[in-house]
């Protein structure tokens, strides 16, 4: 957590004062790049605070546990609502050659970040103050096994459709970049590869403890709850990484995937007649 924290706050930290080759994205573009590094800083920065509690107990009180899992999973979710938004944006934008120009930044932000709200409600309800060993820990406390399964679920559920709309969108994305301009390129293999994988491998773990959870309450398998629960800080601390990786996934490689975007543009438009209306050929920012 402490290397997640120094790195990744920096990293962040850095996107939004540099805004590292904004200068060729869309303005909604821009908007969710810089949502997308707020919302990761301040994930991070609330490793400060958990750091303390994970080697010597938690002794801050029952609301602060309850308000800083809150603003934990606000963050997460925001995160993750804007790439997910980013990776539609940039399937239709480039594949069905549709803009956004219809929508407004401010109105999408705020629905966006109303979602992550209302997705994070579940964490605050069940977050409670138990003894583990003579510790005093801020973990999650089920008032039935059904709670359990349904909290567990639903999140293990929502990212499993987040992955998949972000799976969908990219492939279909670089499926086209490489018909429409240049067989296999490189470029954006490995940029979308590194994306799909990292959200995979970081996130992949957290949600298999979930599932095995769900099945130790079913089965009130006691074992395998206390294994779950050994596991899950472990898990947790591996999906901040994420949180690290954004700004070179995103924001210092979007000028890459613009480029390569701007590059399929002109081969479409050197295969078009003459006739043709001057806008037809225009470069379409991501």
């Amino acid at each position: 957590m402490s290397f997640c924290c120094t790195l990744g706050v920096s990293g962040n930290i850095a996107v939004i004062l540099l805004k590292p080759n904004w200068h060729h994205l869309s303005s909604l573009s821009q908007s969710l790049m810089l949502n997308l590094a707020i919302s990761d800083l301040l994930c991070l920065l609330t490793l400060l605070p958990w750091i303390y509690p994970m080697l010597h107990g938690w002794s801050f009180g029952l609301v602060a546990c309850k308000i800083l899992t809150y603003f934990v999973y606000c963050s997460i979710y925001g995160s993750k609502l804007t790439v997910i938004v980013l990776s539609i944006q940039r399937y239709l934008t480039v594949v069905h050659q549709r803009r956004f120009l219809q929508v407004k930044k401010r109105a999408m932000l705020a629905l966006l970040w109303m979602a992550a709200v209302i997705l994070s409600i579940p964490a605050l309800v069940v977050r409670q103050l138990s003894t583990n060993q003579q510790w005093m820990v801020c973990q999650p406390q089920y008032l039935s096994t059904t709670q359990g399964v349904v909290v567990l679920l639903a999140e293990t559920l929502f990212d499993f459709c987040s992955f998949a709309l972000v799976v969908f969108s990219y492939v279909q994305l670089h499926r086209m970049v490489n018909q429409a301009a240049f067989f296999n390129n490189p470029q954006t293999t490995r940029l979308i590869t590194s994306i799909i994988v990292s959200y995979f491998v970081l996130w992949t773990p957290y949600h298999i403890i979930n599932v095995l959870s769900v099945a130790g309450m079913c089965l009130k398998n006691e074992r395998l709850l206390k294994f779950c629960n050994d596991m899950s800080d472990i898990v947790k601390a591996l999906t901040f990484v994420n949180s690290c990786l954004n700004p070179l996934l995103y924001a210092f490689t979007s000028n890459k995937m613009c480029g390569v975007c701007q590059k399929r543009e002109e081969v479409q438009s050197q295969s078009l007649q003459i006739t043709q209306p001057p806008d037809v050929g225009r470069v379409l920012k991501l």
